[in-house]
């Protein structure tokens, strides 16, 4: 994540302000909500990023073995992103692990799931497949702290998003060919 010079100025304002609480005017305090709400944009932007290329990770490895080379670029980019190979995964390298690519990948794929079953047999946190959302920001010490808090009503339960069972479109489906326009039927005169 890259911040603009702007976006710097206020973290380190906020920063300082953390370490030294003071009254804040409500220029500064906008200042941070906005950053804030900035921040929380690119972190979901970053979540839809990492579930595109899971799903993009998913697709390859369902074209195997005709997308042998995409698959195993898409993986280990995944992996350096923190993916926990799943048993698919390690399936679909067993088969094509003639290759040294492949077999490579395989062998440190058996080693991270195992790393991560161990960490759940062990009670330990596993790094989560997408970023837990991040609560709001809400007050800043002498900003806006002093306002009386609204109610809230309560939330509904978060139910977790189901995985689309409908396999990514074709590109004729997408973009369907163009039709040539058809000519009028000419009629005939009777004579």
């Amino acid at each position: 994540m890259a911040f603009s010079a702007d976006e710097l100025r206020v973290l380190r304002r906020a920063l300082a302000i953390a370490l030294h609480p003071a009254p804040l005017p409500d220029e500064d305090v906008q200042d941070c909500l906005r950053l804030a709400g900035a921040v929380d944009e690119a972190v979901g932007e970053a979540g839809r990023l990492r579930a595109f290329l899971l799903a993009d990770l998913v697709r390859y490895r369902n074209a195997l073995p005709g997308s042998l080379s995409g698959y195993l670029e898409r993986l280990q980019d995944a992996l350096a992103a923190g993916y926990d190979p799943r048993p698919e995964d390690l399936a679909a390298l067993r088969a094509l692990r003639g290759g040294p690519v492949a077999a490579a990948l395989l062998q440190r794929c058996q080693v991270l799931a195992e790393r991560s079953v161990r960490a759940r047999l062990a009670g330990r946190a596993v790094p989560a497949t997408a970023p837990a959302p991040r609560s709001r920001l809400l007050a800043l010490p002498g900003g806006r702290a002093a306002e009386p808090e609204k109610p809230k009503a309560p939330e509904a339960p978060a139910r977790p998003a189901a995985p689309s069972e409908r396999p990514a479109p074709k590109p004729s489906e997408v973009f369907p060919p163009r039709r040539r326009p058809v000519p009028p039927p000419q009629q005939r005169a009777a004579g």
